[in-house]
């Protein structure tokens, strides 16, 4: 089954009413929006952006996701059981990890004692990363519940997570990343978002 965005919001708003305020919810929007004001830009299918966008934390539903399953495990398999296409499913899974690397990843290495760790590590190294998931991948690390200067949304999560051994190699991969879009549009992206210097002091906590 393929997924529109109009289907993907009626997920989030079906979670919303279960568990009120969630900022996962909240940010997921802002990711699928964001996602979508650069795809339009591109030219590439701003619907399908911000279906992807919408739905790639959808693990985190009802509160489900913890240390023992982690959430982009936990929202592959329940779409996948939704018969939802794995075109979109998979994006639960590659959302957090860049450079096909599970170690480029914000918040230090993964334990490989983690649950389907072996999984994950060969899925995120065999996937081929299209333009659609680098984006949710970008716009992952720009937003809370508005988009934000990729390097204040890093200051932002690093307050949280702390620094790692990897923090460094996934800082740098984001900014590739981000400047793999700067030269597909020919220009800075951050001017499709004319409010993200001024947006830190209004973002709400995320986590």
């Amino acid at each position: 089954m393929k997924l529109t965005s109009a289907k993907a919001l009626e997920l989030l708003k079906a979670e919303e009413k279960i568990t009120p305020n969630a900022r996962w919810i909240s940010h997921s929007i802002c990711v699928g929006d964001s996602a979508g004001a650069i795809a339009k830009a591109l030219g590439l299918d701003e619907d399908k952006a911000k279906t992807l966008g919408y739905i790639h934390d959808i693990g985190k539903r009802n509160g489900n996701h913890t240390n023992i399953i982690p959430h982009e495990v936990a929202g592959y398999e329940y779409l996948l059981n939704l018969g939802v296409d794995n075109e979109y499913a998979s994006i639960c899974i590659t959302h957090s990890y860049l450079n096909n690397d599970i170690n480029c990843v914000a918040g230090g290495v993964p334990s490989k004692e983690r649950f389907k760790y072996d999984f994950v590590r060969n899925f995120v190294k065999e996937h081929e990363y299209n333009d659609y998931e680098k984006l949710i991948n970008l716009c992952d690390l720009m937003c809370t519940n508005i988009p934000m200067l990729l390097e204040q949304r890093i200051i932002e999560i690093m307050l949280r997570r702390g620094h790692h051994e990897n923090t460094i190699y996934h800082i740098t991969e984001a900014q590739k990343l981000k400047k793999y879009f700067d030269e597909k549009l020919g220009y800075n992206l951050y001017k499709l978002f004319p409010d993200i210097h001024y947006n830190y002091d209004k973002t709400i906590k995320y986590d």
